[in-house]
């Protein structure tokens, strides 16, 4: 059974040690680089809620929500935050090891990170982001069949799209 833990001493290692198929290193940046963004959230304006995914008791994949993820950019000068990032859930990063692709377990995952988001554990929000690399055509039709769609801003290269809540 799919369910997401949050993240403590124990699931965090197996967390770092999840890994991606060479042809999708560029699609989401390593998971002990959104760890750290995650903690070093703290104190800002902005939240992170880091998950491990779990099938049964064993760590397949990563996924972090944010709330305010625009906060975040606030702190770099070359960085332009894409405006539904301001008071809005995302997904911040999402993956599934490549041993345990293709087994339905991003799709449970995705469902159950929504489900997460309209507790509104921040507060209301008019909509949950996400943004992906234009070649990641795998992640898009994924996003694409939650009811995620494209809004024409661009996150630095990553296409965004959003889904209403």
């Amino acid at each position: 059974m799919v369910h997401i833990e949050k993240l403590n001493p124990v699931n965090t290692w197996d967390v770092v040690d999840l890994k991606l198929r060479k042809e999708q290193k560029d699609f989401v940046a390593p998971n002990f680089a959104s760890i750290i963004e995650a903690y070093t959230s703290i104190g800002t304006e902005c939240t992170a809620f880091p998950f491990a995914i779990y099938n049964d008791r064993k760590v397949v994949g990563f996924l972090m929500i944010g709330y305010n993820e625009a906060a975040m950019y606030d702190y770099f000068n070359d960085f332009k935050a894409p405006e539904v990032s301001r008071n809005n859930y995302s997904i911040w990063r999402f993956m599934i090891d490549k041993r345990y692709q293709k087994r339905g377990y991003g799709r449970a995952a995705m469902k159950l990170a929504l489900d997460f988001i309209r507790t509104r554990p921040c507060g209301e929000a008019e909509y949950c982001f996400l943004s992906y690399e234009p070649e990641n055509e795998v992640a898009a039709k994924l996003y694409r069949s939650f009811g995620f769609e494209e809004n024409g801003e661009l996150d630095g290269d990553e296409i965004v799209a959003v889904l209403k809540l």
